[in-house]
């Protein structure tokens, strides 16, 4: 938050920025979660006077019911500290990318008739990998240890600790769950660290855990993954799918990104994509590195239509507003402007340095 004050002497993200070019700062808090109050007024107190004085004004967010009813919150708002209140922003359901882990206490499961599970598991990264998905299936992130009977694809997303989260997920049962869903042919697919995890082996030399160690994996690839310095791979892909089973042969080309550390020896294992990750033979075990890949809408198409046809149903398809974030974005702008005094707030950021008195 940007009156955390233990934080002063090495922020670069707020305090520092303001302080440093002198720039209008607007405080914007929170109606929902409570203590409005506290939040604006007990921010606007707490900064040091040289970046409080570059506050232009406040906003309180996500306000339910008539605005109009917080006219004397406003007032008061106004009255404790000089600030103008620049907007009452009613809350909105845009449906918005995912941020942080904060976001997954707003994830709401939907009812339709295919369930798909994603593990909550330790250090959980990449939030808005599956949210394509989340449009057209039940999609939870689920808790290691619940049962995973009802579901109909299992996913093991990105994880910041790759061992950590393996550790974790085989001290409550994963390894049982995963053997009975490949048992029962559930469609089992890992991202990034999630895909690790599906390897025979990791092998670390203390760059995950600390500590130079082998641990194994769940085994549903005869291949290896090492972590042998700490380089971290970045880089923005497009690849060619490799057709084998039903999910991924409804997929020519795909898009995203890769972010990790650690290597994978394939071996003689089918490459998922060109060049990379891996694919069992009957195509339901699916591990790549690519994030991202779900948003591309012909995999996730491919992929929806396979888990409804299993149900004896047909999937209608993904619809072109659904795809990519710019409908969702352009309205919360007009929803951002239609409830705030918009031009008072490009006045003051017309300018370079405002209250410097």
């Amino acid at each position: 938050g940007a009156a955390e004050v233990n934080l002063y002497s090495r922020d670069i993200a707020n305090i520092l920025l303001a302080k440093k070019l002198q720039i209008p700062i607007v405080i914007v808090g929170d109606i929902e979660r409570g203590g409005i109050f506290v939040q604006l007024i007990g921010t606007y107190d707490l900064l040091p006077e040289d970046v409080r004085i570059n506050v232009c004004g406040f906003i309180v967010n996500k306000f339910r019911g008539d605005s109009e009813l917080f006219r004397e919150g406003v007032r008061i708002i106004e009255e404790k500290t000089g600030v103008d209140v620049l907007g009452v922003i009613p809350y909105t359901d845009t449906e918005l990318p995912s941020e942080d882990s904060l976001s997954l206490y707003d994830k709401r499961s939907r009812d339709f008739p295919v369930k798909i599970a994603v593990m909550k598991i330790f250090g959980l990264s990449n939030f808005n990998d599956f949210e394509l998905l989340e449009r057209y299936a039940c999609l939870d992130y689920v808790t290691p240890g619940t049962s995973l009977k009802d579901y109909d694809c299992i996913i093991i997303p990105g994880t910041k600790n790759t061992v950590e989260a393996l550790l974790e997920l085989k001290s409550r049962g994963f390894a049982d769950e995963i053997a009975d869903a490949r048992r029962r042919k559930i469609p089992i697919i890992g991202i990034c660290g999630g895909y690790q995890m599906l390897c025979r082996k990791i092998h670390d030399e203390g760059i995950e855990s600390g500590s130079k160690a082998d641990y194994e994996g769940f085994g549903l690839f005869d291949a290896v993954t090492t972590f042998a310095e700490y380089k971290k791979t970045t880089v923005q892909i497009t690849r060619k799918v490799n057709p084998v089973g039903e999910i991924l042969s409804g997929a020519d080309t795909v898009s995203g990104y890769e972010i990790h550390m650690g290597q994978t020896d394939t071996g003689s294992e089918e490459k998922a994509l060109e060049g990379e990750g891996c694919v069992s033979a009957d195509g339901l075990v699916i591990g790549t590195y690519m994030h991202g890949l779900f948003s591309n809408a012909n995999i996730s198409q491919s992929l929806l239509k396979y888990l409804y046809s299993q149900k004896g149903l047909t999937f209608a398809g993904i619809k072109e507003e659904d795809i990519g974030y710019d409908k969702a974005l352009n309205e919360l702008a007009q929803h951002f402007e239609a409830n705030t005094d918009f031009e008072k707030i490009l006045a003051h950021f017309d300018t370079t340095r405002i209250r410097t008195d």
